[in-house]
């Protein structure tokens, strides 16, 4: 109704769903052929809607990286044939390791990525809750906020590669929708992070950010988090509502 371009985002689990639970995936070969068959659906699906739909791949952290490799491919061949990659975008979660080594590996990975226009979408910090199997509901608060430091040192390792990359820098996000109180999120602190990264480039708002955990924040937190120079947003958990309250209505 709004006419606004949408994401539509894969995790290797929902991959290896969408692909069919009885298939091995001991190297991630059904996350890999669902993720690929997902996003030729999409494809073919979204023009009927009338709106511009990006293809994405989500969470991909150190141990899943042999279901990275084999998108990549796929992007690479659809390539050579369209003149553009399969996906949109992927995301590399490494915020698990040491953030020298997230920004080494996501550098790398950029850099095999700009050959074929895509965008890499990477993660610093840890963001709360559940997705995926991955299990963050107890980490320590200050983990959950970024630093601008830590957000300049990315800027520096990734755009001399490119221009096409978004951090999702965490700033309170939490996986999920949580009673009121118990969810700080700090958007502010997205505005400090440009102004930090601007000082040093002489460039307004050098950064683009994704704000990982959008279901339920309110609206004056999703205009500031936007003014800050949020590019994308996920709000997984209140799809999943829309879409069972859709179905509870119908039956």
């Amino acid at each position: 109704k709004l006419g606004v371009p949408a994401y539509t985002q894969f995790s290797e689990g929902g991959s290896a769903f969408f692909a069919g639970k009885s298939l091995p995936n001991n190297v991630k070969q059904a996350s890999i052929l669902g993720a690929v068959a997902g996003a030729h659906y999409v494809r073919s699906v979204a023009p009927a809607y009338g709106i511009p739909v990006l293809v994405h791949s989500d969470h991909c952290a150190k141990k899943l990286l042999p279901w990275f490799d084999g998108m990549l491919e796929f992007d690479e061949a659809f390539y050579k044939v369209a003149g553009e990659p399969l996906f949109s975008s992927h995301m590399l979660d490494l915020s698990e390791e040491a953030h020298d080594e997230n920004i080494a590996i996501c550098a790398k990975y950029l850099a095999r990525m700009a050959k074929v226009d895509l965008i890499l979408e990477m993660e610093i910090g840890i963001t709360g809750g559940v997705e995926d199997g991955v299990d963050n509901s107890g980490v320590a608060r200050e983990k959950l906020y970024s630093t601008p430091e830590d957000v300049y040192a990315v800027y520096e390792g990734l755009s001399p590669i490119s221009e096409k990359f978004m951090i999702a820098a965490a700033f309170g996000n939490v996986h999920g929708v949580y009673k009121p109180g118990n969810v700080k999120l700090r958007p502010e602190l997205l505005d400090e992070f440009q102004k930090y990264a601007a000082g040093k480039v002489g460039a307004d708002k050098p950064l683009f950010f994704v704000f990982h955990g959008g279901s339920g924040s309110e609206k004056h937190e999703i205009a500031t988090a936007l003014a800050a120079g949020v590019a994308k947003m996920n709000v997984d958990t209140d799809t999943q509502w829309a879409y069972w309250e859709g179905l509870l209505k119908f039956y």
